[in-house]
């Protein structure tokens, strides 16, 4: 071979697998006879290999495929005849590899037979120097399972097209490992192209079929033209999710947990999870009121029941779902590692993931267009957020809402492209082909099974009416829906097949449709093997936290004794294990605040709030960017070994049964890492949730989570949710994105005591409030103004008596000595600004102005409000002081609340101006110099001096 341009491609492009493997062998065996005879790029490639006796033989063969195997398991060939790797048998290999490649090109997947099928080059004889007079030629066969160790060049073609090109495109030569394409590879040619289902396994597949296809025309008939998002020209659906739950059930899983927006839900909600068809109706007839909150609408609204598999009972949960199509996919990442967690008993450390299997339902436009499926992928082989791999089926109309250009749609061949970023094999599987769907079904569940890893599923198929029912289709997509409607459904078309292989009759057939469309008339259920007194131990009883009135005052103290035990287990390593030196002075000073030497700072007390509750039972998971440390250097719950960078984790050693603790720096994400934390902390009552942003203002890039989830999700769906959030606010001059968590946001949400919403300013503040919210048997989400310069302020320490008695404190009263009847000014603030105000008061000596802390804003603690104000008889002004600009922070939502309980109180004090930065677009400047001028400004006003007087 000589020495060219094509040579070096080859090299830079050739996977080492056993496919090239003859090719690479035959270019070797050049390289031995003459070096210069190859490209300089296979030179260098080749001297690394090249041993100092070597000379061209063929045995080198057998290397260069065992390597290709990766070690597989496969018995090795005897060494390679002369002639046997002809330039045409390394033809036929690289043939067999294009097919592996790129056959899912060419295989048979739109059942409108809309898309034009493209000539590939890679799969015609040409490409690869062979012509038709080689087709009746015969070459070894070698790891091409087709039954014989040689076939001719035409048997071995066949076999490819049937298993490559027919109903079912597989995609998976892009995977990493060679152990897993070597699996897919077994897998999907041992049956040479020929999916082999029993007589009984036909009938269920139509049994399902004509479920999914019973229920759409039932509900089309019964209410016609009210929206419901069917299934039809997606019917393959049902069976494949119905295979899926039990194959996982017979390999032990105990639960599915399934996640999915609207189109097909309702089909899945009866023929799989069991709803009764009378319940449906009925929410059509409108005959259902939500018993409390707002509700949702039928599509969005979730489901849970049992249903009998061959590996035993299991439990099936379909999660709520807004109409943010995607996000539901990290929510439910989140409560299937609750749901493994709780199953094995180790709360986020080497979980089972075979107990609970996740299953994803998208649709094309949605999966291919909306961010957070990359970031839940990215998530998907982390410590923090693995669930052991996620089957993916893609609902593939092949059309968004009216969008079906593939250039207006996306940018990639198709929607699946972006699973390949964390290397899931993709199966695309035409939706009329339901034998097909199921295979592809099976093979997923195994593949998951095998290798803990992501995998999807890609069913293309169709809509047969439009986006909704109310849609007409036809005006943006004339051609599709030209075809549609002459298309028989897919129940039809198999039924008739089934009737030509003998399976069942006509009649047969036509009975089955009269015989569902009667159970939905009496209103049985109709999804199989549903269990009607369930196991309860399978879910989680969520009975205790529920019904409970919202109250602020609960006892959270600790035995002082049991608080100096906790610190001083936290400050133990291990025998040898050498600490970076600032690491060692922070727990030498943590250990004498935690044993009441010193006072305590916020780090101090929080990780005592964590300890505390670890031991007593309740799990504490901690994630977010940078939490082991803290982004400010506070926390340190990770320690490292600065001689071989291992960790350790106090806090998972405070006593020896306690419950577990795991803090995780999360990737860099805030949307699905919320998310991912929300739909946990749904899931497992008993426990401290908590994420924590880098700085409060990045939760910015989580605000469909806070909107349809957290603040939302108890009155829409009543899922109720003890989530803490703590977020880092407050202006130190950092600039716009480092201020500010937009208080106002969260406040504007708040109604209905769905939330809670504090800015805690003393380390036994951030104490009792972790501890409230597990100590107390309500689940509502916490969200934390959380400090930063306050970490350390020297005013802002607590001692460890005020942790060992005591409560969160709503509203902190005046600390100094202020003669009360002197009062005729009260600053009410939040947060950072107080200790600013302190100091100046002090400075000043002003002894007629007091300062109280409101350190809940929401619930608004009205009566605590109103007591501070009655401690000042002569008060004349009541102001409101914040950082935030006018139109930011709490201002707007306090002003109608201050003023609707402080006008009716008996007093003669009036609410006057807030104090605080200029209106503005931006939370905060980026210039110091006016950061510090606004700063004295507001703090002048508060206390009705002029900046020049402040000292």
């Amino acid at each position: 071979m000589t020495k060219n341009s094509k040579d070096t491609v080859a090299y830079q492009s050739t996977e080492l697998t056993a496919d090239g493997a003859a090719y690479i062998e035959a270019l070797y065996e050049e390289y031995l006879a003459d070096s210069q005879s190859v490209s300089e790029d296979w030179q260098r490639y080749f001297a690394d290999y090249r041993q100092d006796n070597d000379a061209p033989h063929n045995a080198i063969k057998e290397q260069f495929l065992l390597l290709a195997r990766n070690q597989t398991n496969q018995t090795a060939a005897p060494a390679a005849q002369a002639g046997e790797y002809s330039p045409k048998q390394m033809a036929v290999q690289q043939l067999i590899s294009a097919y592996r490649r790129r056959g899912h090109r060419k295989a048979n997947l739109d059942p409108l037979g809309l898309q034009p099928t493209p000539v590939i080059a890679e799969l015609t004889l040409a490409y690869h120097g062979l012509d038709e007079s080689d087709l009746a030629a015969t070459f070894p066969t070698n790891d091409l399972l087709i039954g014989k160790s040689e076939a001719t060049l035409r048997e071995i073609i066949e076999v490819l097209e049937r298993v490559y090109c027919q109903s079912i495109g597989y995609e998976y030569m892009h995977v990493f490992t060679t152990e897993e394409k070597r699996w897919f590879e077994n897998y999907i040619e041992s049956s040479r192209g020929h999916i082999q289902f029993d007589k009984a396994k036909k009938l269920e597949i139509l049994e399902r079929l004509t479920a999914a296809e019973g229920l759409e025309k039932y509900l089309a008939r019964k209410y016609t033209g009210v929206k419901r998002f069917g299934l039809e020209g997606g019917e393959s659906f049902i069976p494949a999710v119905h295979e899926m739950v039990q194959r996982a059930g017979g390999y032990g899983s105990k639960e599915v947990v399934i996640g999915m927006a609207h189109r097909g839900r309702l089909n899945l909600l009866v023929n799989i999870l069991g709803k009764n068809p009378s319940d449906l109706f009925d929410e059509f007839d409108g005959k259902v009121q939500p018993t409390q909150g707002s509700g949702d609408v039928k599509y969005h609204n979730g489901f849970s029941s049992n249903v009998m598999t061959p590996g035993g009972e299991m439990h099936l949960a379909l999660a709520f779902n807004p109409s943010h199509l995607e996000i539901v996919s990290p929510v439910l990442q989140g409560s299937v590692r609750a749901r493994q967690a709780r199953r094995s008993e180790q709360y986020g450390f080497e979980i089972d993931s075979s107990t609970v299997m996740p299953l994803v339902v998208h649709g094309d436009a949605a999966f291919a267009g909306q961010g957070v499926n990359q970031e839940t992928f990215q998530m998907s082989q982390t410590r923090a957020y693995k669930t052991g791999g996620t089957v993916h089926i893609v609902i593939n109309n092949q059309v968004g809402f009216t969008t079906s250009r593939i250039e207006d749609a996306r940018s990639t061949e198709y929607c699946t492209d972006v699973a390949k970023m964390v290397n899931a094999p993709i199966i695309h599987v035409n939706g009329d082909d339901p034998e097909a769907v199921v295979f592809a079904s099976q093979l997923a569940v195994d593949y998951r099974r095998e290798f803990g890893k992501d995998v999807v599923i890609d069913i293309v198929c169709y809509r047969r009416n439009g986006h909704n029912e109310s849609d007409e289709p036809s005006a943006t997509q004339p051609l599709m829906y030209s075809v549609i409607k002459k298309l028989p459904t897919t129940r039809t078309q198999y039924a008739d097949k089934l009737i030509k292989e003998g399976v069942i009759t006509a009649a047969e057939g036509a009975k089955s449709e009269d015989d569902y469309r009667e159970s939905l008339d009496r209103g049985d259920f109709v999804a199989g093997g549903l269990v009607s007194e369930p196991d309860t131990q399978l879910f989680v009883d969520w009975q205790p936290y529920l019904g409970h009135q919202l109250v602020d005052d609960w006892q959270t103290g600790v035995d002082i004794d049991k608080l100096k035990a906790y610190g001083q287990a936290m400050a133990k390593v291990p025998e040898g294990f050498v600490l970076q030196r600032q690491v060692a002075k922070v727990l030498e000073q943590r250990l004498a605040m935690q044993t009441g030497e010193e006072p305590l700072n916020w780090g101090a007390a929080e990780t005592l709030a964590y300890a505390s509750l670890a031991d007593e039972g309740a799990l504490v998971r901690i994630t977010g960017e940078d939490v082991g440390r803290g982004t400010f250097s506070h926390r340190h719950t990770e320690l490292y070994n600065m001689t071989d960078g291992s960790m350790y984790i106090p806090l998972q050693h405070i006593s020896p049964n306690q419950a577990r603790f795991a803090t995780y720096n999360s990737l860099l994400s805030e949307e699905a890492v919320l998310a991912f934390e929300y739909g946990y902390a749904t899931t497992v009552p008993n426990a401290l949730i908590v994420w924590e942003a880098q700085f409060g203002d990045f939760v910015n890039g989580a605000q469909v989570v806070i909107d349809q989830f957290i603040s939302s999700g108890e009155t829409k769906w009543q899922r109720v949710c003890g989530l803490v959030m703590l977020l880092p606010h407050g202006f130190e001059g950092q600039g716009p994105e480092h201020s500010s968590a937009r208080l106002e946001r969260f406040l504007q949400l708040c109604a209905e005591d769905n939330m809670q919403v504090i800015t805690p300013t003393t380390p036994a503040q951030i104490f009792h409030a972790l501890r409230r919210q597990v100590v107390r048997p309500i689940r509502k989400p916490l969200v934390v103004m959380s400090p930063k310069s306050l970490l350390r302020h020297p005013l802002a320490t607590s001692t460890l008596d005020e942790l060992a008695v005591g409560k969160f404190e709503t509203v902190l009263p005046e600390i100094d000595a202020i003669n009360p009847e002197q009062v005729t000014r009260l600053v009410l603030c939040g947060g950072k600004v107080y200790y600013d105000l302190l100091e100046q008061r002090r400075k000043l000596s002003q002894e007629h102005i007091a300062i109280v802390r409101i350190e809940q804003l929401y619930p608004l603690p009205e009566q605590r409000i109103l007591d501070e104000i009655a401690k000042y008889p002569n008060l004349q002004e009541i102001i409101w002081a914040q950082e935030e600009p006018l139109n930011q922070g709490a201002w707007y939502y306090l002003a109608p609340e201050l003023f609707r309980i402080v006008v009716p109180a008996p007093t003669k004090a009036k609410i006057v101006p807030p104090s605080a930065r200029p209106a503005a677009a931006a939370p905060a400047t980026g210039s110091p110099k006016l950061h510090a001028e606004q700063q004295k400004a507001l703090i002048a006003a508060a206390l009705g001096v002029t900046v020049d007087e402040l000292k």
